[in-house]
Formats: C-alpha cells, sequence, structure tokens
C-alpha cells in the first residue's frame, strides 16, 4: 500500500471553521463560506495571504463560486479548484488539498465545502436512456428497498434501525452546528411520516445550506510557521474508489465502502478496530449498520447489536457519527465530508464539548456520492 500521503513530512490539519449548517434561507453562499473560511484561518493562526492553494467542494451554486466568494478575502493570486462529487464533493476537495500538500508543491492549502439548496439535477437523468422504473433512482426507494432485505436477515425489527436515529438526533442537539437540535425518542422516530417502506422522516437526512473548512499544512510547513504540533491533526490515510458491477441489488454501494474502507486502514496501518471515532454517511438510518459491517467496526450480522449495546454511543467503544450525522447535523453536500473531518479533529483535540468522547486517538471519515464513488480518510493526534 502506498505511503504517499507521508510525503513532504506528512499532511496536517491545523485548523477547522464551520457555518452551522441550516434549512435553505437568503443567506448568501459567500457569507456561508467565508464565515468557515475565516473561523479556520483563526483556529490555524494563519493569515490568507499565506495560503498558496484551495480547494472547493460544491454542487448546486455554480461556476468559480471559490474565485467569486475569495475576492472578499482579498485577490492573492492562489490556485483555486472546483471540485463536485455529489455528496463526497467536500471529501474529495479535502482530498486534492492532501495530494498537493504531499506531493510538495504547497505547503499550506485550503479545502472548504459551501452549498446552497438547489434543484438536484443529476447527470444520470440526461444519459438519453429510458428508464425501466420512475422511482430507479430515487434515493430513499434503494435504501428502503436495502433496509428490508436488511433486517430480513440479521432478524431485526424496523425499531433497531430507528435506534440509530434516535441516537444521531441525539448528538446533533448537543452539536452547535448542526441543523436538527432536538433530541428525538423511538417514539417519535417511528411515529414520524413515512417516506418509503420502513423508512420514516426522522431516518433521514434533511437538505439545505451551510460551509464548513479546512486549512491543511505539510509537515515541513508546519515547522517553517512555527504552529503548535499538539493542536494539529495527522492524515494518515486518503483513497477512494468507484463502484463495480453488483451481484445483488445494493450490493454495490457496500463493496465500495468496504473497499475504500480497507484501503484507507491498511495505508493507515491500524484496524478497524482501533478507531475511537467514525463519521459515516448516514442519509438513511439503515446505512449506519450496513456501513459499521463494512468497515469492519463491528462483525457482519453485528451492526444492530453493535448499536443496541451503546457501542456506537458517544463513550463507547467507537463514537459513530458523534457530530449527528447526515441524519441530525444536516447534509448541505458540498460541506459535508469537510465537517466531519471538523467533526474528528474537534474530538481528537479533546475540543468538542459536550460531545467529547474521552480518549479518542484515531478516527476515519467516509463518504460515499449517489452510491457510485466512496471515499474515507483516516486521521490521528500526531503524537499516535
Amino acid at each position: 500500500m502506498s505511503r504517499w500521503i507521508d510525503g513532504n513530512d506528512g499532511v496536517y490539519v491545523a485548523g477547522i471553521g464551520m457555518h452551522a449548517y441550516q434549512f435553505p434561507s437568503e443567506t448568501p453562499y459567500t457569507q456561508l463560506g467565508l464565515t468557515a473560511v475565516r473561523a479556520a484561518l483563526t483556529d490555524a493562526g494563519l493569515a490568507w495571504p499565506q495560503v498558496q492553494s484551495a480547494y472547493v467542494g460544491t454542487t448546486s451554486i455554480g461556476m468559480a463560486a471559490g474565485r467569486v466568494m475569495f475576492r472578499h478575502l482579498g485577490s492573492t493570486g492562489l490556485a483555486v479548484t472546483q471540485v463536485e462529487n455529489a455528496s463526497a464533493s467536500g471529501s474529495f476537495a479535502f482530498r486534492q488539498a492532501c495530494m498537493e500538500l504531499a506531493s510538495g508543491v504547497s505547503d499550506v492549502v485550503l479545502a472548504v465545502g459551501v452549498d446552497k439548496h438547489g434543484d438536484g439535477r443529476r447527470a444520470a437523468d440526461k444519459e438519453g436512456l429510458a428508464r425501466l422504473s420512475e422511482t430507479a433512482n430515487v434515493p430513499a426507494v434503494k435504501f428502503a428497498m436495502m433496509a428490508r432485505t436488511y433486517l430480513r436477515e440479521r432478524s431485526a425489527d424496523a425499531q433497531a434501525m430507528a435506534q440509530v436515529a434516535v441516537k444521531n438526533h441525539g448528538n446533533a442537539a448537543r452539536n452547535p452546528y448542526a441543523q436538527f437540535r432536538k433530541p428525538r425518542t423511538l417514539e417519535q422516530v417511528m411515529g414520524s411520516p413515512r417516506v418509503a417502506g420502513d423508512l420514516t422522516v426522522q431516518q433521514c437526512c434533511p437538505r439545505g445550506e451551510g460551509a464548513a473548512a479546512a486549512i491543511l499544512v505539510s509537515g515541513r510547513g508546519l515547522r517553517r510557521l512555527g504552529l503548535d504540533p499538539a493542536r494539529c491533526v495527522r492524515v494518515r490515510a486518503s483513497t477512494a474508489c468507484s463502484e463495480t458491477p453488483e451481484s445483488r441489488y445494493g450490493a454495490a454501494a457496500v463493496d465500495l465502502v468496504r473497499a475504500s474502507a480497507t484501503a484507507a486502514l491498511a495505508q493507515a496501518g491500524v484496524a478497524a478496530s482501533r478507531l475511537d471515532l467514525l463519521e459515516l454517511h448516514d442519509a438513511f438510518s439503515v446505512e449506519e449498520l450496513i456501513y459499521s459491517e463494512a468497515i469492519g467496526v463491528c462483525e457482519p450480522g453485528e451492526g444492530a447489536a453493535y448499536l443496541l449495546r451503546g457501542d456506537s454511543q458517544i463513550g463507547g467503544r467507537c463514537a459513530i457519527n458523534a457530530s449527528g450525522g447526515l441524519i441530525g447535523m444536516g447534509h448541505p453536500l458540498g460541506p459535508t465530508g469537510i465537517g466531519q473531518i471538523a467533526e474528528i479533529t474537534r474530538q481528537l483535540r479533546g475540543e468538542a464539548e459536550g460531545r467529547q468522547h474521552a480518549g479518542a486517538t484515531w478516527g476515519m471519515a467516509h463518504m460515499i456520492g449517489l452510491g457510485s464513488v466512496a471515499i474515507a480518510h483516516v486521521l490521528s493526534r500526531a503524537d499516535a
């Protein structure tokens, strides 16, 4: 497994910033994004002219969104690249920043995700082929079918799946950046309007808007700038893949989650059992159960039991979606993957006030985009 991530003396997250996720509003995207960028610069103790390059993850704003936004900070001549990869847009922007640092091209790079709720048009709707089913590309339908299969094969009931939403809404209630800030009971989750199959409204993520930013530096840059290594989180792995032909309905998404996570853990040289934190794509509640098994934090068939035992709670064996996940924190698309990085960084620093997972050393941020691309990052305390 290539250790390219260790090039240029390694890649570190030096600063993070957020604009709270929220329901669609009249707030300009520039205000959302710059709030996150300024907070990340302040957190890193760096000035805007010190940033040499920027990657912008967004899906719904339009062309050249980053350059328009950055003018308000000053035109410094930095390189700007816009990245779109569905739900994983921010994650891939972060990966591009890591690659630029590890290759030695730059020492200070910004990764920022920002989005407004757009029209959601997809390339799959323009491929020129007639569909066999009007619901073939509707995510809620796909995951409702996957949920039925999962629950049947695991001899679990719909309440076990709904407990994911109970946990994640509870975590989000303690997160000042979350879109939903109210804890939910099992009765409330189960009693909310049904969307598809056994999935209810409170088991599905909201769409909204927001921003998340991370300032990344190389190990060489860390020393040159005199930054405090104790507050810098090291990126130990970055891997990505896309779907392969599926042997059964829904298997492609699970296979690519497994492949990307396995590759990331191998690159980092750490077992899944060592993970203290896992932020993953839970746009629908069943995903957390399926992917926690695929990633390996619990054994195959143990996803529901792992949750019900409290092992995925903050304070359990591995805190899964301590931020509230997509269900509770929200899913504005462009920022989501970088928001995961921000949460893990806070946790590894011991700064996640009100939801701190004690003794956290290793974390993984994992995202998928439209079920056809996957990306995983492993992070650790710098002294791990």
